[in-house]
């Protein structure tokens, strides 16, 4: 067992984890700043491993169109309108105020940003009217995650790698310090102990990929963060809102952008084009094509753009027991170049990298992709997947990224004094929805201010030593995980796993998340068994089990579409029911109340 003192108290290890414990220590060099981190600083979390066909991060600057000094509002109105207007307006406010002086504090770290003539390149993405994506290429968030680590390291600030905090200790509505475990201690819970008196806690965690069998997030990303805010009493909002594109299920590379505006073939496992069966009875060739190649702007799910039908398709084609691919090797049945609307040809060669001239570019999917974006194909070679030799990219859909989350003010503040949350843990700031590229912005925004006020507030808290009792009564429950149990933890996980990818994905159901829900309830029920993972895993399967009841309850009361949210009459439906506005333009917020989960309807703040 392993004491530690603190004044601000990070927990996580990606950019917001990152940005949040250096703001706090540069706010107040003379604070003791503790960085808890399930794995290895620089190698853990999303940021550190994020990567898509042109990872984006959105910031108005200077040179940002339309230009003038108030041109940030304009990135406030797209976060606010994409976010379905179930998001917080003054968090969009903030996001889209704060982002180029983020943009400028990665620049100065030495961030490769992409530039032309000493200014940043920028492009547009989904859901936004002018072009703000600043890109260092496919690796924008390790860039960003190798930057930060870099100051961490030159900073006095305390990383406690392998650590996993298990549960918040609060005093008198006070988060006073934390319990965490080393993960490297399998079976002894009184060696894996460690004890955390803060005056302040950060929660910067990430999402809860893991939750779903498919998914992009790298393990150990399994909602620890709302679990731990959820017990210590704070708010949650929007949590039936989540992120869902097709990735690479072998590399997890989103196929997003011009991954599918080189137009490859949609396939199953049959040889079959299927897409066409998913769309009205004579639908021409041309129509697909074009919503294809727009579906590389629009990736993610989301009601209010048709080209979620091709999402729905791939599940479909999933569910009913086919795998799907992209087959860069040749053209679809029907391709004609010509037929490609004028905006979308117009989008195409602006991204011409390497113009190969008109007969190769119309010779196939791969000729396409390498005058756009030929560092995807060797990305993809060095991952075992070349496509010059004919490989297809196996995709399904998988989780991206979890709107909702732990709600928060404009400085990081939660409903618990002394708590904090910044990143994707964090609520309200994105709605429903989100422009491309407003994540890794939002971790950089939320990490420096949740860290600074979390540094002004410590200075007038007093130190509060972890109660005996709290200790014992953890390491009570750690040992009675260890002796009994109906269930392998990882017999568990596989279970809820595949439960969540039936019950909640892209086809959403009354029937299909009433069943879930029944299914949840009785894994809720089993006690589990610690087995060969260890401790830890158990720990992130309770914490697991507590997210998907989040889901699944949000995802049932919100009876209609909205964003990635798509309700459908019938599991076989292709046409999700619709959005109803105004009487859903509200979110629900979760809370604690007597041991039991509520829910509640309620106003985001508005203009």
């Amino acid at each position: 067992m392993e004491h530690y003192n603190c004044d601000v108290l990070v927990i996580g290890g990606g950019g917001a984890a990152l940005r949040a414990a250096i703001a706090a220590q540069e706010y107040n060099p003379d604070l003791k700043v503790v960085l808890a981190t399930k794995g290895r600083l620089g190698r853990s979390g999303v940021t550190a491993t994020a990567c898509s066909d042109r990872m984006a991060f959105h910031a108005t600057l200077p040179h940002t169109p339309p230009g003038g000094p108030d041109a940030w509002r304009y990135h406030a109105e797209d976060i606010y309108r994409l976010g379905g207007l179930v998001s917080d307006w003054d968090l969009a406010v903030t996001l889209a105020r704060e982002a180029e002086a983020a943009f400028n504090y990665l620049d100065a770290l030495g961030v490769p940003f992409v530039k032309e003539g000493g200014k940043a390149r920028q492009f547009v993405t989904d859901g936004s009217d002018f072009p703000r994506a600043c890109y260092t290429g496919p690796k924008t968030a390790i860039h960003i995650e190798e930057a930060l680590v870099e100051r961490l390291r030159q900073l006095p600030v305390q990383v406690l790698n392998f650590t996993m905090v298990a549960r918040l200790i609060t005093s008198q509505g006070r988060v006073t310090g934390a319990l965490a475990l080393d993960t490297r201690q399998h079976h002894d819970p009184t060696a894996a102990l460690k004890v955390i008196s803060a005056r302040t806690v950060i929660l910067a965690t990430g999402g809860a990929g893991q939750v779903y069998r498919t998914n992009v997030f790298p393990g150990g990303m399994t909602g620890d963060g709302y679990a731990l805010a959820y017990a210590a009493g704070a708010e949650l909002v929007n949590m039936e809102f989540i992120q869902i594109g097709l990735a690479s299920l072998k590399t997890k590379l989103n196929c997003s952008g011009s991954m599918l505006r080189a137009l490859p073939r949609l396939v199953n496992d049959r040889g079959e084009e299927f897409l066409g069966r998913y769309f009205p009875p004579g639908t021409p060739p041309r129509v697909v094509m074009n919503l294809l190649f727009r579906k590389g702007a629009s990736w993610p799910v989301t009601y209010e753009h048709p080209t979620h039908i091709i999402d729905v398709a791939v599940y479909q084609e999933i569910a009913a027991g086919r795998r799907v691919y992209l087959d860069y090797s040749r053209n679809p049945a029907g391709f004609q170049w010509d037929e490609l609307v004028e905006e979308n040809r117009r989008r195409y060669y602006s991204e011409i990298t390497v113009d190969l001239g008109t007969e190769r570019r119309l010779a196939s999917p791969l000729q396409r992709l390498k005058e756009i974006n030929p560092e995807s194909i060797a990305w993809l070679k060095e991952r075992g997947l070349a496509l010059e030799a004919g490989v297809m990219i196996e995709v399904a859909p998988c989780i991206q990224h979890f709107q909702g989350g732990v709600k928060i003010s404009q400085a990081g503040r939660t409903a618990v004094a002394g708590l904090y949350a910044a990143g994707e843990v964090a609520g309200g700031q994105h709605g429903a929805n989100r422009p491309g590229g407003n994540a890794l912005l939002d971790g950089q925004v939320f990490g420096r201010l949740a860290g600074e006020e979390a540094a002004r507030e410590a200075v007038s808290v007093p130190p509060v030593e972890v109660p005996a009792a709290e200790i014992e009564g953890f390491l009570a429950r750690m040992q009675n995980m260890l002796d009994k149990g109906d269930i392998p933890a990882g017999e568990l996980r596989r279970r809820l796993q595949d439960l969540m990818n039936r019950a909640a994905s892209v086809v959403r159901t009354e029937e299909g998340l009433r069943l879930g829900l029944e299914k949840l309830s009785a894994l809720q029920k089993m006690a589990q068994r610690v087995d060969e993972h260890g401790l830890a895993y158990a720990l992130e399967n309770e914490n697991m089990l507590l997210v998907a009841e989040m889901i699944l309850r949000t995802a049932l009361q919100r009876d209609e579409s909205r964003g990635p949210h798509l309700r459908f009459l019938k599991a076989t439906d292709v046409t999700p029911v619709s959005r109803r506005d105004p009487e859903w333009q509200r979110y629900l917020v979760i809370s604690r109340k007597d041991g039991q989960m509520v829910l509640t309807v309620r106003e985001p703040v508005r203009p």
